[in-house]
């Protein structure tokens, strides 16, 4: 049975290094209304952001009867030197989410989006001069399994990886490429229609493309509009984010209906998790988390 989430993030809680993050909303408030908008899980956030001990973790989501179903870390896998730290930092998770007793929960592992100028600065509008090395994408994909193992191994979780604008893997093209140099078995693929989307790709084709290799679903919807007046005046990816490209579940292109058929039709009964990603302060979250409830109820979820 397909199961229902939200995740901090479409409340302005994201994983950046923002000036805006003072404006953040406290982790009680996002936890209360996941819950009042008809969610029934959600995923961590940035390290911190929520309890830090497995305790009161736990004590916090079960007390709204919410499921804890992944944790986002993202790591620059491009550059070697910071492998060993990224699954130091993975490890930390999983043992986190382990020891609260959420042994079905994902490692959701991303590139360190935002942190390379050239992918941030022209997010949605990616070229192939802009990719990795053929050096590179072997350290990259190396990179991925190292910490898959690890954390298989140490604390039985299993690893995806989200494919995300501002980050190295974004494209169509780039998504099918990770995947190829990577074990099936071992990293699955986190699918964000949004993300998708924006990187230029037909979520659908996505889908049937890579249904093998999803375990994890985020559904986010993209405007096209919004991404192109973000381009008219070279806007990076955080501008496009402001303007909205991230818009409410069912205002954007992608065909949420058939993205649904085509889940059931392949027997995917795991989370889909809601995001709409803001920067702190923007609009009000909780009017727009129940509006993509709703949304979701009309096509039968």
């Amino acid at each position: 049975m397909i199961k229902i989430a939200n995740a901090p993030c479409s409340w302005g809680a994201l994983e950046f290094d923002l000036e805006e993050k003072s404006e953040e909303i406290g982790f009680e408030q996002v936890l209360d209304e996941i819950k009042q908008t008809g969610y029934i899980g959600t995923e961590l956030g940035d390290w911190g952001y929520m309890p830090t001990d497995p305790s009161i973790l736990r004590k916090e989501l079960q007390s709204r009867g919410l499921e804890l179903l992944g944790a986002f870390v993202p790591i620059a896998f491009a550059d070697q030197s910071k492998h060993e730290e990224g699954v130091n930092s993975a490890l930390k998770v999983a043992e986190l989410m382990s020891e609260a007793g959420y042994k079905n929960a994902f490692i959701i592992l991303a590139d360190d989006n935002g942190s390379v100028q050239q992918r941030t600065n022209n997010a949605g509008r990616i070229t192939t001069k802009m990719g990795l090395s053929e050096s590179q994408w072997q350290v990259y994909a190396q990179g991925t399994e190292r910490v898959a193992k690890v954390v298989k191994k140490k604390y039985g979780l299993r690893t995806v990886f989200h494919h995300h604008c501002a980050g190295y893997i974004e494209t169509p093209r780039e998504v099918e490429k990770l995947m190829s140099l990577t074990d099936p078995d071992l990293l699955g693929l986190c699918f964000d229609m949004g993300h998708y989307a924006f990187g230029g790709g037909n979520p659908i084709d996505g889908l049937q493309k890579h249904m093998h290799r999803i375990w994890h679903v985020h559904f986010k919807d993209f405007d096209p509009v919004v991404a192109e007046d973000s381009k008219s005046v070279h806007g990076d990816y955080f501008d496009a984010i402001k303007k909205g490209v991230f818009c409410e579940l069912g205002k954007g292109v992608v065909d949420f209906k058939n993205v649904i058929k085509l889940l059931k039709d392949n027997n995917y009964d795991e989370w889909i998790v809601v995001e709409q990603d803001i920067l702190p302060g923007m609009g009000n979250p909780k009017e727009c988390a129940l509006a993509n409830r709703n949304f979701i109820k009309s096509l039968g979820l």
